[in-house]
């Protein structure tokens, strides 16, 4: 009867492992079974985000409807063209960034650096409106708050909570637009150090699929904000 020792599976263990690309996770049976983990993991976490976000459309619906009048007056305070420019210039990176995604499974380096960087510059213009239209709703002190001031139609505090939902919903979106450009730099910086393969890509892609819920998530934010009165007049 041969006696096998603890020391040799353990050794055998790492001989298997060391076979396998750094990339690799050791347990894992093969690539595929690790990319659909990887996949997985992210549509679970994109779940909790929808559900994250689904609470702030659901209390914003719930106060429209009861203060519907209030809404549609500071809704008309927000600028049209900035909430339509920034659409475009989302939807523009959701192509971008589908485009680095193929690159990646062709394992196109220059094609990948060239689009993400293209994501990241469309990132940036995003977030550059966004404090342009911040700085404009605190001259006009429609930041919610002490210093809050309007005179307008409708019930101050009533619209006043239209700033609190614009603020808090537009301001929570940036911030994952903010996460979402260190992990395009962080994704750069792999790329520059030969990490991908065509074997090995899912950090582009589930990336991908962050950055394009995003995009979705603000498609729905611009008309529930910008419109929710019809073009201003």
């Amino acid at each position: 009867m041969v006696s096998v020792g603890h020391s040799d599976v353990a050794d055998s263990g790492h001989e298997e492992h060391a076979q396998h690309p750094a990339y690799h996770g050791h347990q894992f049976d093969d690539m595929a079974q690790q990319n659909e983990a990887a996949s997985l993991g992210m549509w679970l976490f994109l779940l909790t985000e929808i559900m994250f976000f689904g609470g702030f459309f659901l209390g914003y619906s719930i106060y429209r409807s009861h203060y519907y009048d209030a809404f549609v007056a500071g809704s008309h305070h927000l600028d049209i063209f900035w909430g339509g420019f920034n659409t475009v210039v989302l939807i523009t990176s959701s192509v971008t960034m589908a485009f680095a995604v193929r690159a990646a499974q062709l394992g196109n380096k220059k094609h990948i650096q060239l689009f993400l960087i293209l994501t990241l510059i469309l990132g940036f213009a995003f977030l550059g409106v966004k404090y342009i239209e911040y700085s404009h709703k605190f001259h006009d002190h429609l930041i919610p708050g002490y210093d809050f001031i309007w005179t307008g139609k409708g019930n101050p505090r009533h619209v006043q909570l239209f700033y609190g939902f614009y603020f808090g919903m537009t301001g929570m979106h940036a911030l994952h637009m903010i996460i979402g450009a260190g992990l395009l730099i962080w994704l750069l910086v792999r790329v520059s150090q030969n990490v991908f393969t065509t074997e090995y890509y899912a950090p582009i892609e589930n990336f991908g699929l962050y950055w394009h819920f995003v995009d979705l998530v603000w498609i729905f934010l611009f008309p529930l904000l910008y419109l929710i009165g019809g073009l201003h007049e």
